[in-house]
């Protein structure tokens, strides 16, 4: 069983910059491709992006291409999120999740969840 938490959340203005932590134990995390999604109110899990297991392949959602950068480091046990040039419509929960590949776009082919941070952008 592997567990999940993220961190650095927060409230920022448009244009700013976040940056998002997962960190991971309890199973072999290079073993995993890992994926951050996003949950705004009344709407559904979106992918954002995702990172190879060898974190030399990664994923993204054309709306954060070139905004958003993931990274991870296998010795560490952590996959973070550089969130640049933020807008409003970034706000939202954001989620990391684990998977068998970083093509993998959906929520259900991502099994295991952290409890999700918030990030809120004011205009």
């Amino acid at each position: 069983q592997v567990q999940l938490v993220e961190s650095g959340g927060g409230l920022v203005q448009a244009g700013g910059s976040l940056r998002l932590s997962c960190a991971a134990s309890g199973g072999t995390f290079s073993r995993y491709a890992m994926g951050w999604f996003r949950q705004a109110p009344g709407k559904e899990r979106e992918f954002v992006s995702a990172i190879s297991r060898s974190g030399t392949s990664t994923n993204y959602v054309d709306s954060v291409q070139g905004r958003f950068t993931i990274s991870r480091d296998n010795a560490k046990n952590t996959v973070d999120l550089q969130m640049n040039s933020l807008k409003p419509e970034d706000t939202a929960v954001y989620y990391c999740a684990t998977s068998n590949s970083y093509y993998y776009r959906s929520p259900t082919d991502y099994y295991y969840w952290g409890q999700g941070t918030q990030v809120t952008v004011s205009s």
